[in-house]
């Protein structure tokens, strides 16, 4: 990809960072004491509640000792069940204060979070990580190369265009909506078929990002080559908008706990292969504060313990180390969950390239906050339909391959960008070693990725070599591939 100018690298960075999308509840829990039975809440619904008149419509996740005690919690304060998560034993339902002051005084109940907001956090990367080389160069068991087959990646964002050229040949095998609005558990995430959800959602961000972790190899009409990091593997959607609080996230996120294992039905084929990762591109502005009472990181760690890894943007806040501004579930020391600084090849694929200006430091004094590994986040070309708002922000369009495809790629800037890059390599990785676990899958990525001198020094922290704005360094698909064949 040609080297963008200082300006529209500028506005390409600062639209990204602006995508305001609805932020997940997770900061901390307070503390149940002897002298206050209620059970605990979430910070953002302790706020909430502080102002709140006893008839004040509220949302909540209602967190129990099993999901039958969340279930009756809810049912005898008089709430209207929206959903529930029943592997996490959580009930989301909607009321007043006054009811669910109710249910935090019931048996069993253990947590109670508020239905918050989430925000959504773009050269195509895959020469800096060595993706592509390692499809070029690297074959599996069975001789095939290495880009993703036998994976299935989930992208829970905005929605996808299944009609795009980046996703031809039945590239999409499952396009979902998590609506959690009508307050039927059936309704929650339901089967787009082949709507354009992103299109429905007024979007553009989850095609992007889907394209990015997995899009089609493909020339486009200038001779730009574009595509994903795993294009041998199948993409699963779930769309929650547009505009989405946490409840429909979460729900997207528990629809991957209940069907990964073969997410079209039935028995798992090769045309519609497990789940083996999920592209979380959202979270809070400005960062906050780890939660692991959450029902988000009850839910991610519970796919972890059945072999699906969690993938989180860092965040688009930059900062200088004197406070943590990362994505919080992003912070969850779980094996198998892993977050992602932005890295900028400065357009010619370098892996001398710098830590993204605006992506999201960790505290220098608390590792736990620092990002994982970084990878390429800035000036990121992929499939974005230039009619589409955040599409529209991007000021690079070219069209596609086809004679119709008019402004169907475009240039955006974001951790959300480099997030997905991880994702689609996890499916590679897990092509090589498919009986791998989440955390054999991070430590490859983590143990083995370059160090790039750009930016803080690199300490030891946490069994690794590390850095509070960019992680480990970049990754490196060729080095990670051979750490986990042991070659």
């Amino acid at each position: 990809m040609v080297q963008r100018s200082p300006w529209r690298r500028k506005a390409a960075a600062l639209a990204a960072a602006a995508l305001v999308i609805p932020v997940v509840g997770v900061a901390g829990a307070s503390a149940q004491t002897a002298l206050n039975p209620l059970a605990p809440v979430s910070d953002s619904l302790r706020g909430m509640l502080s102002s709140a008149s006893d008839t004040s419509k509220v949302t909540a996740l209602v967190h129990g000792t099993d999901l039958a005690a969340a279930q009756r919690a809810v049912a005898d304060a008089g709430m209207r069940k929206v959903t529930s998560f029943d592997k996490i034993g959580v009930v989301a339902a909607k009321g007043t204060a006054d009811q669910l002051e109710e249910v935090r005084s019931a048996d069993g109940v253990t947590y109670v979070e508020n239905n918050q907001k989430i925000k959504f956090f773009s050269s195509t990367g895959t020469t800096a990580t060595r993706s592509a080389e390692a499809r070029e160069t690297l074959t599996d068991a069975e001789g095939n190369p290495i880009d993703g087959r036998g994976s299935s990646v989930a992208i829970i964002d905005t929605g996808i265009d299944p009609s795009h050229p980046a996703f031809a040949d039945g590239r999409v095998v499952k396009n979902m909506k998590s609506l959690c609005t009508s307050g039927e558990d059936t309704s929650c995430v339901v089967d787009a078929g082949s709507l354009d959800t992103d299109t429905a959602s007024v979007g553009g961000h989850g095609t992007h990002v889907s394209g990015i972790a997995a899009g089609n190899v493909l020339t486009l009409s200038d001779g730009t080559e574009v595509g994903g990091s795993a294009p041998g593997s199948k993409i699963v959607s779930i769309s929650t908008g547009a505009v989405i609080l946490i409840l429909g996230a979460d729900a997207a996120m528990n629809w991957v706990l209940e069907n990964h294992a073969a997410p079209c039905g039935g028995e798992p084929t090769p045309d519609c292969p497990p789940i083996k990762v999920i592209n979380n591109s959202w979270g809070p502005s400005g960062g906050g504060e780890f939660d692991e009472n959450s029902a988000t990181v009850k839910l991610q760690r519970a796919l972890a313990a059945e072999g699906v890894m969690t993938v989180w943007a860092n965040g688009n806040d930059g900062g200088d180390g004197s406070e943590s501004l990362s994505n919080p579930p992003g912070m969850d020391p779980t094996p198998g969950i892993i977050s992602v600084a932005s890295y900028f090849d400065e357009g010619t694929g370098t892996r001398d390239g710098k830590v993204s200006d605006f992506s999201s430091r960790g505290d220098t004094e608390d590792s736990s906050t620092w990002p994982d590994v970084s990878a390429p986040g800035e000036e990121i070309i992929s499939a974005c339909r230039v009619y589409l708002p955040i599409c529209s922000t991007g000021g690079e369009p070219s069209n596609g391959p086809g004679e119709t495809d008019i402004g169907s790629y475009n240039v955006i800037s974001g951790t959300s960008m480099a997030a997905p890059q991880i994702t689609g390599i996890v499916a590679q990785l897990y092509q090589v070693k498919p009986d791998a676990t989440p955390a054999e899958i991070e430590d490859a990525i983590k143990s083995t990725a370059y160090q790039y001198s750009d930016g803080a020094p690199y300490e030891q922290a946490d069994g690794y070599t590390s850095s509070f704005d960019k992680g480990t360094g970049l990754v490196d698909v060729v080095e990670a591939a051979g750490k986990l064949s042991g070659n």
